[in-house]
């Protein structure tokens, strides 16, 4: 199967960066697979999940926290406000972050500073995908189960 380069770039550092088989990204319009050869394309990110697939290894997921991702034919580029690894979450930090959003969301005090409110959406929005990743992460392992099926090839592909 032909690769694509993809680089997930947080503010601080890059996260990851490899040649892979597929990309699947939390679009604001859904989520979408970029695979090699794929139309450009520009998109806006929300919190959620990345997995990364590649021939032969284990699925990589990873939590993201909104931003955007260019997709060129051989290249998919993830500029994003936060990023981590499954691996680097520290699921009692994400439940922490969680409880005091949900805290915040369900006080009086939410009405008063509009700002503050979807400041604490947005961190609630973040923990969530944070927990989601890092839960899956772990059922894979508990299962034993590497990494799912790769799409078919294109006819292109194949010749």
């Amino acid at each position: 199967m032909a690769k694509t380069h993809f680089s997930l770039i947080a503010q601080d550092r890059i996260v990851y960066e490899d040649d892979v088989d597929m990309v699947i990204l939390p679009g604001s319009s859904g989520v979408f697979a970029a695979l090699s050869k794929h139309a450009p394309l520009m998109a806006t990110l929300q919190p959620g999940e990345i997995l990364v697939r590649k021939e032969g290894e284990e699925d990589r997921y990873f939590a993201v926290g909104g931003g955007f991702a260019e997709v060129r034919p051989d290249e998919v580029i993830v500029l994003a406000r936060s990023a981590e690894s499954a691996e680097e979450i520290d699921i009692q930090r994400a439940e922490e972050a969680m409880r005091r959003a949900q805290e915040y969301l369900a006080s009086p005090e939410k009405d008063r500073d509009l700002e503050r409110r979807l400041a604490m959406e947005a961190a609630l929005r973040r923990s969530l995908a944070r927990m989601k990743v890092a839960r899956k992460r772990a059922d894979v392992r508990a299962r034993g189960v590497e990494r799912g099926p790769l799409p078919p090839q294109r006819e292109e592909e194949r010749e």
